[in-house]
């Protein structure tokens, strides 16, 4: 068989083997496991990766210097960062996107702050100090490095449309994000998700290969459905009052669409309704194994956790096969 043949023929192997890899049930590590790890560090993935996840869940911002960079927030968080000297920050600043690389990783988030309400919501969190917010390039050298090859990643885009100057504009964001993506040859083992669908809207254009996952929450405290102004100017009532309809609407003919609602907003009906549409259904972010089992009971297509370990045990008390882990 000539080379190009042979290469034509193991590069489909791969998309193929990708493809169902896709559609096995989907153990997604929440900020590389928050409820274990020091959240969205090398750190946390690593042990991800180690314990047996399909995908790494992580969010990005963009810097001063237009580099993607791991982190949550759009600012640093006193819940988890200290300074040079040792010291926890005392307020939510500065902004990722006014800092540099270098300054963004001159603070250590390697533990919890004990005195901070947010530093005390994971108590099983075991510390790793030293982390360092890490750039996107890095997570996926490390992961060629642990030869973690059918290892998916879910990034978010972190986005507020209510509050623009938080962040780099949606187009410019892609477009970072998008190049250090492509530089990797990431392309398809990655999904973007989003709560601001105006990012998944260019990614269908710009990368239409990249899956996409849509984001939705509809809770007292928070709403980021109603109005059209998180939904890209989409509204749940033009679509008989169903957010799959809407979700498929603004993913048009778009395949490999995620929908990924708060997992209180989900319902049996809800999930075969938004499967029959031909979306995945995806709820985040399940914590307590008799939710993680009930959903799995209603089919859904995967779920992220805090917790991978205590999703992994749910998955085997329900006959699930679970994804390998890799020796340490």
């Amino acid at each position: 068989m000539k080379l190009c043949a042979l290469r034509q023929v193991v590069l489909g192997t791969a998309g193929l083997l990708l493809a169902l890899a896709a559609q096995a049930f989907d153990l997604q590590s929440h900020r590389g496991g928050r409820g274990l790890w020091p959240e969205n560090t090398l750190a946390a993935f690593t042990q991800s990766i180690q314990l047996g996840v399909t995908t790494l869940e992580l969010d990005i911002g963009i810097t001063a210097d237009g580099v993607p960079v791991i982190t949550h927030d759009q600012a640093l968080n006193p819940g988890l960062t200290r300074d040079a000297r040792g010291d926890w920050i005392a307020r939510a600043e500065p902004l990722i996107k006014d800092m540099t690389l270098a300054q963004v990783q001159s603070y250590d988030v390697g533990r919890l702050n004990p005195r901070h309400a947010y530093g005390r919501e994971f108590p099983l969190q075991r510390a790793e100090d030293g982390q360092r917010i890490p750039t996107l390039a890095a997570l996926f050298q490390r992961v060629r490095e642990l030869g973690a090859d059918a290892v998916q990643f879910d990034i978010e885009t972190k986005i507020d449309p209510t509050a623009p100057e938080r962040s780099l504009a949606p187009e410019p964001f892609v477009q970072a994000l998008l190049a250090v993506i492509r530089e990797a040859g990431m392309t398809r083992r990655v999904m973007v998700q989003s709560f601001d669908w105006r990012t998944l809207a260019l990614l269908h254009r710009l990368e239409p290969q990249i899956r996409t996952m849509y984001l939705t929450i509809q809770t007292r405290v928070s709403d980021r459905i109603s109005g059209g102004v998180w939904t890209a100017g989409h509204q749940v009532q033009d679509h008989q009052g169903s957010v799959p309809r809407m979700v498929r609407a603004a993913a048009g003919q778009a395949s490999g669409v995620v929908w990924a609602p708060h997992f209180s907003n989900l319902t049996p009906e809800l999930v075969r309704e938004a499967q029959g549409l031909g979306l995945q259904v995806i709820p985040w972010t399940v914590n307590e194994r008799p939710q993680m089992e009930r959903l799995i009971d209603w089919g859904v297509d995967g779920i992220i956790s805090d917790y991978p370990d205590r999703l992994r045990a749910s998955m085997h008390y329900k006959g699930l096969p679970l994804p390998q882990g890799k020796a340490r």
